[in-house]
């Protein structure tokens, strides 16, 4: 059971990683609620960042169509996450409150490591009972 959370759980990350970040590379600062014109420089470094974060997502569904799934990776990937989330709690404390969708991310990528964590290695395991209970 836990196997199949982790596994829906890598591929829908890796999913909504690369459309995310799709979205930023075609739309640029029109991509971020409440970023209005922040000029060419930032558009630039926004979708710059889009395909970088797709490149993540890749890395997910990478990882999902592992057989098992690798907790190294998954670790590593939420490691990157969580970093992600200590990023936007930083910006927070030095400019103050974003966009209420901001917000949302953030308790989104402080909340969703800890259960990547947990389910890691989850299928490592799986595969390790099935080959034991074979032998």
């Amino acid at each position: 059971m836990k196997a199949r959370v982790l596994r829906w759980l890598v591929l829908a990350m890796g999913i909504a990683c690369v459309a995310i970040g799709l979205a930023h590379v075609a739309l640029g600062n029109d991509s971020v609620p409440g970023a209005g014109s922040a000029g060419a420089t930032v558009d630039s470094l926004q979708r710059f960042f889009g395909a970088i974060f797709a490149g993540y997502g890749l890395a997910w569904l990478w990882a999902a169509r592992q057989s098992p799934i690798p907790a190294t990776a998954v670790r590593w990937l939420a490691g990157v996450f969580l970093l992600g989330a200590v990023g936007r709690l930083l910006s927070l404390a030095v400019h103050g409150w974003p966009h209420w969708f901001q917000l949302v991310l953030t308790v989104i990528e402080l909340l969703m490591p800890p259960l990547y964590f947990r389910l890691a290695d989850a299928d490592e395991n799986a595969v390790r009972l099935r080959a034991a209970a074979a032998s």
